[in-house]
């Protein structure tokens, strides 16, 4: 199928999309980064926008990466405001972190109001990540159906809506590997090194641990297996890995089925 295939960059590609989609044009946007692994692959090392776009041209050809939504404006909005919902986590950290270590009364006073500020704010962004979530029937479905999980808080639940918005599309395999969750085997010859995470989705990864910690406590089936994995000697940071991974392949098969989750009867 033919698309126009086009890397991220930063504020300038959202106009771009908008007026692409608006036209109907089939879109695939690809990471700068696995564009500029084939390119080395393929023994491009020189970089010129001619270069780049034959190069996404081979990039779309062969590998055929997945066709962006048609509705784009809405998720480029819910991006932008999750964005700047990070931006206020990470201010929210850094000045928790220097109230332990001021000592002048001012100081204090300012870096407690701008706490208070910071928390104003982010309760302002999820209030309008939710207004947005609730105008678009679609988007709606789909969060009623992740906060129907046992351990899925809101936050987590508009989280994998913005920032994988490929749920309910993916097999098992794709969507943990897409996450981040996959096990990754290292072999050679007949050395075998001890399997583990990588790449992925940081956002999302880092969404779900706290959902899987509740999961392990409250949600049956999967505290179930992190019983049965932490039975046969597994660390307990490799079981949280595994409900994690349990997890989002939950939630891409109940948004793939488009129902809610449901206990298994005794």
């Amino acid at each position: 199928m033919e698309r126009i295939v086009y890397e991220p960059t930063g504020p300038y590609h959202k106009a771009f999309e908008r007026f692409m989609a608006a036209n109907g044009l089939p879109l695939s946007k690809v990471n700068p980064r696995l564009a500029r692994r084939f390119a080395e692959a393929t023994g491009k090392l020189a970089k010129t926008d001619r270069i780049d776009a034959g190069l996404l041209a081979r990039y779309g050809a062969l590998l055929e990466p997945r066709l962006l939504q048609t509705d784009t404006q809405i998720h480029n909005d819910l991006k932008e405001l999750h964005v700047a919902r990070l931006a206020l986590i990470k201010d929210r950290t850094a000045a928790k972190n220097r109230s332990k270590n001021l000592s002048s009364p001012l100081l204090k006073k300012h870096n407690a109001d701008r706490l208070r500020q910071i928390e104003r704010q982010v309760k302002a962004v999820d209030e309008a990540i939710m207004v947005l979530i609730g105008q678009d029937a679609f988007l709606k479905a789909r969060f009623d159906i992740l906060v129907s999980i046992p351990g899925v808080s809101q936050i987590t639940a508009f989280t994998l809506l913005i920032e994988m918005p490929e749920l309910g599309e993916l097999d098992e395999k794709a969507v943990a590997a897409l996450s981040g969750l996959a096990p990754m085997s290292r072999q050679s010859g007949r050395w075998t090194g001890r399997a583990s995470i990588a790449g992925g989705r940081a956002i999302v990864r880092q969404a779900l641990y706290m959902p899987a910690l509740v999961a392990c406590r409250f949600n049956p089936d999967l505290k179930a297996k992190y019983d049965q994995l932490t039975a046969t000697g597994k660390a307990p940071k490799v079981a949280i890995t595994a409900v994690m991974r349990k997890l989002i392949v939950l939630a891409n098969a109940l948004l793939r089925n488009n129902r809610k989750w449901t206990p298994k009867p005794a």
